[in-house]
């Protein structure tokens, strides 16, 4: 049934009324929430103010490195080692290594650049750092409602943002209602912050809608592929810091890694693919668990044990593919919009600095009487921050290193150790990551090795441990355009690079009895990173929002 009909049917749509409605529970989206209502506190007034989460529960989705740059937070909740926020294990050393397939060399630390310098951060669980967040918005009297994602986007007769409504429940495989069906509910606001994480699905409509990209360089991404390890105690170094570049990628692939020790034994280990990458045979799966077999990390993973697994796209295109931040009725905030700074590998900071930005902007325009127009205050408060001085710096990272690892590395470390990142020229992104796979016929075949099961893994075990679940009986949230393409275009062209790039097994061709191939979907192994609908390369696979509470549970990720 068409959603028309569906409302014919059973409607019309509850709806609740907010001053200000929230997309997304991570680290902006809460930021947000709790910047309007110390502000409320402040004044003495009220306002209303809720978050939508898709997750089962505030962290659920919630993945990252992650090494924490506290500025951000001090400046939300400067007391928040009072208030008990999970940031406890400080960073105690930095090594950074250029690999070869046997070998590493530690470049010395007098040579890093800042932005490879982490003292004074923190080796965190985002997830369990969310959480927190989570309860601090509670206790200033936010509602956070989980497993209610956002699916669809209400405007006003004029065309601005009025709010967004919850996805349907119950709704078979079929599409057809089934016997515990409920339609979604209306949330209606003055003002509809978008902070839905890299590639949200809203946030594309958005920008897509109101050009928000029209002054903006193409966003790229990298897909971060991560797991916690429970490692022997005697290799166990509470804040060490491991990031490397170089092998298992090819100097011409964009990439690299990390390995962070946290406490209890506990390391998280990761790498990261730009999805500009141009081979169709190239799996970021596969490369991440051979990345784990060299000496210098096996070193570390070997005799321990592998507790949890994730993936999420990020992006990566700074300061130069921010998209126009605020439009009629809202605005984008985190990831969703792009803050991420990917020379710095981190972006919860920036996050959470840029929800708070964002809701100064709408307290201010809530208490002048306003509503559903452009909260133009909150790009100002960018342009004058130390976020935006941050990003400016950085602005050509992503740039020259996709240029290659030895002259983009070079040029890193002329503007930002020479030069400080003061340098008279911009560079620019100039395609899409869906634009650079070459036809499979121009490039070559890898071949990567079975996995061990004891340092290596399959994907289909992986999944299991990211505690991942949708309800069977929805309709698939990863849709296609043209059913036809799959097989006729990516297949033959692209040799299928559906069933590599994805690090969850959730496409694969398979093979009727009369010999033709068709992609299947596993929607129930999806883990949300996004990276299909970033990566395909004929743009035919859409995400959409799957019944609420749906997809991984992250546990200390």
């Amino acid at each position: 049934m068409t959603p028309a009909s569906l409302i014919e049917q059973y409607g019309p749509r509850e709806s609740m009324e907010y001053d200000v409605v929230i997309v997304g529970g991570g680290p902006a989206g809460l930021s947000a929430a709790i910047r309007l209502k110390q502000l409320a506190e402040e004044k003495g007034v009220e306002i209303g103010v809720c978050v939508l989460e898709k997750g089962s529960e505030i962290g659920a989705h919630i993945l990252s490195g992650a090494v924490m740059d506290p500025r951000g937070l001090s400046e939300l909740i400067p007391d928040w080692r009072e208030k008990g926020a999970p940031l406890d294990v400080e960073v105690t050393e930095d090594r950074f290594l250029f690999l070869s397939q046997n070998d590493a060399k530690q470049v010395p630390n007098w040579l890093l650049p800042d932005n490879f310098k982490n003292h004074g951060n923190y080796v965190i669980s985002l997830a369990n750092v969310t959480r927190w967040l989570g309860q601090q918005a509670e206790a200033l009297g936010v509602e956070i409602f989980p497993g209610f994602p956002a699916a669809e986007v209400l405007y006003t007769d004029d065309g601005a943002v009025r709010g967004v409504v919850t996805g349907n429940m119950g709704v078979g495989k079929d599409g057809e209602p089934t016997e515990n069906f409920q339609l979604g509910m209306e949330l209606h606001a003055k003002y509809t912050l978008f902070c839905e994480g890299a590639r949200g699905h809203l946030g594309r409509q958005l920008m897509e809608k109101f050009k928000l990209n029209q002054n903006s360089d193409p966003q790229v991404y990298g897909i971060g592929i991560k797991e916690l390890w429970e490692i022997d105690p005697v290799k166990h170094k509470p804040g060490l810091v491991i990031h490397t570049a170089g092998w298992p990628l090819e100097p011409d692939t964009y990439g690299g890694s990390f390995l962070y020790h946290m406490d209890n034994n506990q390391v998280v280990v990761g790498f990261v693919v730009g999805l500009g990458y141009s081979n169709p045979y190239l799996s970021p799966f596969e490369e991440f668990q051979r990345y784990k077999t060299h000496p210098s990390i096996r070193a570390f993973l070997e005799g321990g044990k592998r507790i949890s697994y994730g993936a999420r796209a990020i992006t990566a295109g700074g300061l130069m593919s921010l998209p126009k931040l605020a439009f009629p009725g809202g605005a984008l905030a985190g990831d969703d919009a792009g803050f991420l700074n990917a020379s710095r590998i981190k972006g919860s900071h920036a996050a959470i600095k840029s929800g708070k930005m964002a809701a100064e902007a709408a307290f201010e325009a809530v208490q002048a009487g306003r509503q559903n127009d452009e909260l133009t205050a909150y790009p100002e408060l960018f342009d004058t921050s130390w976020l935006k001085t941050e990003l400016h710096r950085a602005r050509n990272f992503k740039q020259w290193m996709s240029k290659g690892l030895y002259l983009g590395t070079f040029m890193v470390g002329l503007e930002q150790k020479v030069m400080g990142g003061n340098v008279p020229w911009t560079l620019h992104h100039q395609h899409w990551d869906h634009e650079m796979l070459k036809p499979a016929s121009q490039c070559k075949p890898i071949v990567y090795p079975k996995p061990d099961g004891k340092l290596t893994f399959d994907r289909l075990s992986s999944v299991f441990i990211s505690n991942t679940n949708h309800e069977e009986n929805q309709p698939a949230h990863l849709t296609l355009k043209d059913a036809s393409v799959p097989v006729n275009v990516n297949l033959r062209t692209y040799a299928g690079p559906e069933g590599r790039y994805c690090p969850a097994g959730v496409y694969e061709f398979v093979k009727s009895d009369e010999g033709s191939e068709r992609l299947q979907i596993n929607a129930q192994n999806c883990v949300h990173c996004k990276t299909c609908d970033i990566k395909d390369p004929t743009q035919n696979i859409v995400w959409v929002t799957p019944e609420g509470g749906g997809g991984p549970n992250y546990p200390n990720m």
